[in-house]
C-alpha cells in the first residue's frame, strides 16, 4: 500500500504535536500531556512505517554507490530518530501515571 498521502498527513500532526507541546509547557495540564504522548505514538508508529517504505523505494531506484551510500546513511538515521522519539512517547505515555 503507498503511504505517500499518509506521509504527508502525518508530517503535519507533527507540525501540531510540536506546537501542542510548546502550548502544554505554559498551561502544564496533564490531560493534555496524556493526549500529546498517545498521538505522538500514533503519529511515530506511522512514521516509521512511511519511512521504511520510503528506503525500500530508494532501494529499488539502484543509483550509483556514491549516492546509494548517502541514501543509506540517511534512511538509517531517519529511522533511527523515529524509533528514539517512539519509545520516548511510550515512556511519557506509560510514566505518566499520577
Amino acid at each position: 500500500r503507498d503511504l505517500t498521502a499518509v506521509g504527508s498527513f502525518l508530517i503535519m500532526g507533527l507540525f501540531g504535536l510540536i506546537v501542542a507541546m510548546v502550548i502544554n509547557i505554559f498551561l502544564q495540564s496533564s490531560a493534555l500531556s496524556f493526549a500529546v504522548s498517545a498521538i505522538g505514538v500514533l503519529i511515530f508508529a506511522g512514521l516509521t512505517a512511511y519511512d521504511t517504505q520510503k528506503i525500500k523505494e530508494m532501494y529499488f531506484e539502484g543509483d550509483a554507490t556514491d549516492v546509494a551510500g548517502r541514501k543509506a546513511i540517511m534512511g538509517a538515521l531517519t529511522l533511527y530518530l523515529d524509533f528514539i522519539n517512539l519509545f520516548m512517547f511510550l515512556l511519557q505515555f506509560m510514566g505518566d501515571r499520577r
